[in-house]
């Protein structure tokens, strides 16, 4: 397998935990949030900041995600309490954020490549890689990824396993149902746009320290990749169930990284890229629609036949 691949399969990894946040809040909250744009360029600018002046990576990553939970509540509060269409509060963040992560950063730009970051002490682990008939599956890094992505997963598992996750469930599914038993949706949707937008920043924390800097500009057309990654996700490995679907949207994150960087391979430019995406994601939404209605007309067919007989 060529380093090109193996790369794809380790940032589809790393970009996995940003789809975990957008799936909370376009499918379990049903809320169209854009500001993962901003959050994900914060979660890299707070960790790159920390880590430059001499803060452990891995507490420069947790305080990532409280930044970015912090930003995500805060679109939360805009559109519940401020009474703000949710889209036009995920904006508002979105634009707030970019100013903020000048501010925190000092520039555009901040390079780690002198530092110490998770992906130092990932290489540092000599993880041996994962080899099938002398073919190399996985790189030793994407075997450390892949653990922290499953955690990540396994502990979104649980909690929307919770009473406050079946409350946020609730929330998207039935408001009205879930307010008539005296659950406060405002609080459940805060709650969610939180903890997404903090898995958000963990990603753009983690995206930043295996590039070797961050960017003002490294949010832009996140929500786009994430939701991309969510919806073939579903369509490829299915979602009947929060085990299945959270699964789906990592695998989703790394087939999606995988059709990008063979698309590098046959020579496309790579500012044709958002132009694949667009056409990845509007393939994944209408394919499994026109498949179900071409399969429904022969059913048809032969169900008005067998009446006929």
């Amino acid at each position: 397998m060529n380093l090109a691949i193996m790369g794809a399969i380790e940032q589809g990894l790393l970009f996995g935990i940003l789809a975990l946040g957008v799936y909370l809040t376009f499918r379990i909250l049903n809320v169209p949030d854009l500001t993962v744009d901003g959050s994900f360029a914060l979660g890299g600018a707070i960790a790159a900041k920390f880590i430059i002046d001499g803060t452990n990576p891995y507490l420069a990553t947790l305080l990532a995600f409280v930044v970015g939970g912090v930003a995500g509540a805060f679109t939360g509060v805009l559109h519940t309490k401020g009474k703000v269409n949710a889209l036009l509060a995920g904006i508002l963040t979105m634009i707030a954020l970019y100013s903020i992560n000048l501010r925190i950063m000092g520039k555009a730009n901040l390079p780690l490549l002198r530092e110490d970051t998770l992906f130092t002490y990932v290489k540092d682990l000599s993880v041996p890689n994962l080899a099938v008939g002398g073919v190399t599956i996985l790189t030793g890094v994407a075997i450390v990824f892949l653990v922290g992505v499953l955690v990540l997963k396994l502990a979104i598992d649980w909690f929307l396993h919770t009473d406050l996750g079946l409350d946020l469930r609730a929330t998207g599914d039935n408001p009205k149902m879930i307010r008539s038993f005296g659950v406060n949706t405002d609080t459940t949707t805060i709650v969610g746009l939180a903890l997404s937008n903090g898995l958000v920043a963990v990603s753009g924390a983690w995206v930043a320290q295996y590039q070797g800097f961050a960017d003002v500009g490294m949010g832009i057309g996140m929500i786009v990749i994430g939701l991309a990654s969510v919806i073939v996700g579903e369509v490829l490995f299915g979602s009947s169930s929060i085990f299945r679907v959270t699964l789906a949207v990592i695998l989703g994150s790394i087939v999606y990284r995988l059709v990008i960087a063979l698309a590098l391979q046959a020579g496309l430019n790579p500012s044709d890229m958002k132009l694949i995406t667009a056409l990845i994601v509007i393939i994944a939404l209408t394919v499994p629609t026109i498949a179900k209605a071409v399969w429904k007309k022969p059913a048809r067919a032969m169900k008005g036949g067998s009446g006929d007989a």
